[in-house]
């Protein structure tokens, strides 16, 4: 069974929207708006879950823990550590202007390498249609962008909200590898991260009481 065309069309403007909320959370020095911006794409993920269902009805489920684990639990969790530490981000390792910049050609670069490379990715009939390699394209932008953001941001918050994006990244690229199993629904949903985010902003917290700070680089330098 093919996606209606409609579906297509959705699919397509989600994927999109999907990726520049990923350069606002990694980019934006506020870290509500940061949350903020996590919080649309955890929703707009969940309406893409739910068009890929057209094909997959195992989705559906999949959608409803997205729905409560990403769209509800995780922004709870960074918007009350947020409110208890504050709003402004630690600088980071690179400047805001070529940071963008960085950004802006890892997501050009990794969407055509991917969306040109699905024939080897995803080697079947229907991954071939052009909104599974869109949203393939998308997948793996989201998840170097996430990276890029672990590794340049020295804020804790920060590090969360790019593990986010990182698993964001993950969940998109199984709907296009293996888009009509049902095990694709079961494997998204067993790899939620909601209890990895709510223990790394506990463990912060606890440190920045002792500390006095949430900046990454420090603690490692405390450790030492």
């Amino acid at each position: 069974m093919n996606p209606q065309p409609f579906h297509g069309d959705v699919i397509q403007t989600l994927s999109m929207v999907v990726v520049i909320t990923s350069v606002i959370a990694v980019e934006v020095r506020r870290l509500r708006f940061a949350a903020v911006a996590y919080s649309v794409q955890a929703l707009l993920i969940v309406a893409l879950l739910l068009s890929f269902a057209a094909i997959n009805p195992a989705l559906y489920w999949w959608a409803a823990t997205a729905l409560v684990t990403k769209a509800i639990l995780t922004p709870y969790f960074l918007f009350r550590f947020i409110g208890a530490t504050g709003d402004r981000e630690i600088k980071p390792l690179i400047g805001f202007g070529p940071s963008v910049v960085v950004a802006a050609a890892l997501m050009i670069a990794f969407y055509r390498l991917t969306h040109s490379q699905m024939s080897i990715l995803a080697p079947t009939a229907m991954a071939q249609q052009e909104v599974f390699r869109v949203n393939l394209a998308v997948a793996s932008t989201v998840f170097v962008l996430g990276l890029y953001c672990v590794l340049t941001r020295r804020d804790a918050v920060k590090t969360v909200i790019g593990l986010c994006l990182l698993e964001n990244g993950v969940h998109l690229s199984l709907v296009s590898l293996a888009p009509e199993l049902p095990e694709t629904a079961l494997f998204g949903v067993a790899t939620e991260v909601v209890v990895t985010v709510f223990l790394l902003l506990y463990v912060i917290a606890g440190l920045r009481r002792e500390f006095g700070t949430t900046d990454t680089f420090k603690l490692r330098e405390l450790q030492c």
